[in-house]
């Protein structure tokens, strides 16, 4: 698998190229990301577009025309199209991508990386080409629980509101107050922005300029923290549209200070 590393004295990252996907990253020698699974949604830190998250039964529905997605997991299409590419890198921070043959709209995603000794910054663009397009965006981290220093993580985090979901694990558009955990919930109106520490040993910040998360914390050996520009099926409910030479932008950072 083709990859490439940025590295600072305190850290390391590896990008692969197959996915799109941030393989690695460690910090003052500690692995934070899960880096192998049984599936590709199942490790590292992967891109979702043009969607995130479930796509309802694989169907899109854009411009009073029905577009069929293969499923990915169950009866739903998950997570977008761009982690199944290839990326090409064209820098030595920036790789690219299209959406493959099953995507009738064109276009293209760019994924652009930042490593210091502090912090880890992704910035993700896509593009809309000679078309009209629905679009959205996000990321999925793995992280692991135990990274090896004696103390398990714990979460820090709070929102106003999740959204409601069906039988089907979509969101119904309607908003309700936030339950116990363990969690598999879209929030929105975060009050506090996730904080993952693993004892005095480590502390992470994540933030993004996006105001929806996916917080997934029921594996035993991992939790899902996901920055997304909507909830899940929102590219049917309530998508962005992007006119020929639009762009829908975003970044996620990772800071350990």
């Amino acid at each position: 698998m083709e990859s490439f590393e940025l590295s600072s004295a305190r850290a390391s990252a590896r990008i692969d190229l197959l996915a799109g996907r941030l393989g690695s990253l460690i910090v003052d020698g500690n692995e934070l990301l899960v880096t192998e699974g049984p599936k590709p949604t199942r490790y590292g830190s992967f891109p979702m577009a043009p969607w995130a998250g479930r796509l309802n039964r694989g169907l899109l529905t854009f411009d009073g025309v029905d577009y069929q997605f293969p499923p990915t997991s169950g009866i739903h299409a998950n997570h977008g199209r761009a982690m199944h590419e290839t990326w090409t890198r064209t820098g030595n921070d920036t790789i690219t991508t299209g959406f493959g043959e099953h995507w009738p709209f064109g276009g293209s995603v760019e994924q652009r990386f930042e490593l210091s000794d502090e912090s880890f910054t992704v910035h993700m663009t896509i593009t809309a080409e000679d078309q009209a397009m629905p679009a959205q965006l996000g990321w999925h981290p793995w992280y692991r629980r135990d990274i090896g220093v004696g103390e398990t993580l714990s979460l820090e985090f709070a929102a106003e509101q999740i959204y409601e979901t069906d039988d089907d694990q979509l969101p119904t558009g309607n908003l309700i107050p936030v339950p116990d955990g363990p969690w598999d919930e879209t929030f929105i109106g975060v009050t506090q922005t996730p904080v993952l520490s693993w004892g005095e040993h480590l502390r992470l910040a994540l933030t993004s300029n996006f105001d929806h998360w996916v917080v997934f914390t029921e594996p035993e050996h991992a939790v899902a923290i996901e920055p997304q520009s909507g909830a899940p099926n929102d590219i049917n409910r309530a998508p962005h549209v992007l006119q020929p030479g639009e762009t829908l932008s975003g970044w996620m950072r990772l800071s350990w200070g």
